[in-house]
């Protein structure tokens, strides 16, 4: 075995990376009784001669296939134990987010518990003490003081002041005493004692009011304790928690009047139902509202955009288009094609309920509906009800969204059993104080 020193060792490793030829000095070093010089080529796929190296620097005669072989077998075996590995990975990775999310829930519902549970002995204190106002006050100061200094921030005044307009808001939902067993819990429980059991003792209610506890973050209810009617501000809590609603969503439905658009559309008994339930879809009239609300498409009444430039502008904000069509909506297409007669037909938009097992056509108008447009939904809903849907799925329903509608148009040019429904959409975040005054005149004319 010869040696070669560190600069020739250097180029060496050069030469057989750039695949160039040995020098003819080094020839009698690297192959003894050879007078021919060898070429290093990348084409590692042939059989060539080279050179492996020792610790020492020794030199000596390898074959560079076997090499690139036992490298492929190297990086294939690396690949096959990833590969075994994915299905592990994505079974921790599952069992991860699970455990997260069930940690994030709990964590929740014990603190809106433990608000509530605060509210409560705050009144009940107070009902021990002094009637005056002034004296509620100074009471919720003081605790506040105290509180802070012991447990930092979260129990400022008017923090303590939303846990007893809480309690009082909800007490008549749920077992005091259930919940008065869980607090004594929370502060002196065995360490053993998971949040979990905590968790299941706390949905545990009363067996008499048959009503499932706190679901929601406390950032939800203290959103829901600005909502005066009850009946709303019940249909907005069981809504959050039946479609996961972030606390954002629930900010907008309330502020784009999500209650008053749906109960424009509902006789009195499903208007009451909403407290009780929130919204259920088991009919087609059961998606519709007045109006839709589309102020997230960024779009201005005031300059001009054309019915592309409001489909563009849908499909950019998808999500939110989704969240105000409301549950069960899947999107498929839009301007989706379809031939009938060697005519070309164009359906602005077209989604997917999955609780009505039906397709829902969208099509936009921005300007006052005309009886030619109903004409022409009606020929989208008979082609997809004739010759897309399958035999188990229900009847397409048709959407017209347009700025300005007449009902008696709709009523002269569609039959009573049409699934074609004309509804207005807005740009803007309606009125609270007109919407819920319209609904009040359209339940006292209900009346008469």
């Amino acid at each position: 075995m010869q040696t070669l020193n560190e600069q020739e060792r250097s180029e060496l490793i050069r030469l057989l990376q750039n695949g160039e030829q040995i020098p003819v000095q080094w020839r009698s070093k690297l192959f003894p009784g050879s007078s021919q010089s060898v070429e290093i080529g990348k084409d590692t796929g042939r059989k060539v001669q080279g050179v492996a190296f020792g610790a020492d620097g020794g030199v000596g005669k390898t074959d560079m296939t076997k090499i690139k072989t036992t490298r492929n077998v190297v990086k294939a075996s690396a690949n096959s134990d990833s590969g075994n590995l994915a299905p592990l990975i994505t079974e921790l990775r599952s069992l991860i987010h699970s455990a997260r999310y069930s940690v994030a829930t709990t964590v929740n519902i014990l603190q809106v518990t433990t608000n509530y549970e605060i509210g409560r002995r705050i009144i009940e204190h107070q009902q021990k003490g002094e009637k005056r106002a002034e004296y509620g006050k100074e009471l919720l100061k003081e605790l506040s003081a105290r509180l802070t200094e012991e447990f930092g921030t979260g129990f400022s005044p008017v923090n303590l002041s939303l846990m007893r307009k809480f309690f009082l808001l909800w007490k008549d939902r749920f077992s005091c005493q259930i919940f008065q067993t869980v607090s004594e819990k929370l502060p002196l429980g065995e360490i053993s004692q998971t949040l979990s059991d905590n968790l299941a003792t706390v949905q545990t209610v009363s067996g008499q009011s048959g009503k499932q506890s706190f679901t929601l973050s406390w950032s939800h209810y203290v959103l829901l304790l600005t909502i005066k009617n009850p009946d709303e501000r019940s249909f907005y809590e069981i809504e959050s928690c039946q479609s996961d609603w972030s606390f954002r969503e629930l900010k907008r439905q309330v502020s784009s009047c999500l209650y008053e658009r749906l109960a424009l559309s509902k006789d009195k008994d499903e208007i009451r139902q909403f407290a009780n339930e929130g919204q259920i879809i088991v009919k087609p009239a059961d998606i519709l509202k007045e109006p839709y609300v589309l102020e997230f498409l960024g779009l201005d009444e005031k300059t001009g955009y054309s019915e592309s430039d409001m489909e563009t502008a849908i499909i950019d904000q998808l999500e939110q288009f989704l969240l105000e069509l409301g549950k069960g909506f899947l999107f498929e297409a839009r301007q989706k094609r379809f031939t009938f007669d060697e005519d070309h037909f164009f359906v602005d938009l077209v989604f997917y309920n999955r609780l009505l097992r039906c397709y829902v056509l969208i099509d936009i108008k921005l300007d006052k509906l005309k009886h030619q447009d109903l004409g022409q939904m009606q020929m989208y809903v008979n082609y997809f009800d004739r010759f897309v849907k399958t035999p188990d799925e229900n009847a397409t329903i048709g959407i017209l969204l347009c700025k300005r509608k007449k009902d008696a148009i709709v009523e002269l040019t569609l039959p009573p059993e049409a699934n074609i429904h004309a509804r207005e959409y807005s740009l803007y975040l309606p009125s609270k104080e007109l919407l819920r005054q319209k609904l009040m005149d359209w339940i006292e004319g209900t009346k008469s």
